[in-house]
């Protein structure tokens, strides 16, 4: 995506700052994790189901900054290492089409342009599917 700037440059907008910044994020995520903890399926793989607070910030912090927002997640934690981060957890197809199922029905619930939604909905396909480690 591309903008026109005042001396008639034109610049790279990211996703993140196309959607508005943080706020996106942190009601994607609010809405995404209302599903979770509505999902005995998805519920059933967080270690610590009473407290997803941490879960939530970090899951907002990564999108933010995989979108093209601040560096926050990776200066606190890392490289994302996405996959070997969700190892522990038995993610087969099951849990990877809920998941999916819960991350849509935010999607839908904040409504974002509809090519930003196709690269929304393109990434977590991607992503859902790769973080599958059970048949």
């Amino acid at each position: 995506m591309s903008e026109s700037t005042e001396d008639g440059e034109t610049r790279q907008v990211t996703v993140y700052e196309a959607v508005g910044g943080m706020p996106f994020f942190e009601r994607l995520v609010d809405v995404f994790y209302d599903h979770v903890e509505a999902d005995p399926v998805l519920l059933s793989l967080y270690p610590d189901q009473q407290d997803l607070g941490p879960a939530r910030e970090r899951l907002r912090l990564f999108l933010a900054q995989y979108w093209g927002g601040p560096t926050t997640y990776s200066d606190q934690r890392g490289h994302p290492r996405l996959r070997m981060r969700h190892a522990p957890f038995a993610v087969g197809p099951e849990a990877r089409d809920h998941w999916l199922a819960a991350m849509r029905a935010a999607l839908d619930d904040l409504d974002p342009p509809p090519a930003i939604r196709f690269r929304f909905d393109s990434y977590f396909d991607m992503s859902a599917e790769g973080m599958r480690n059970q048949d």
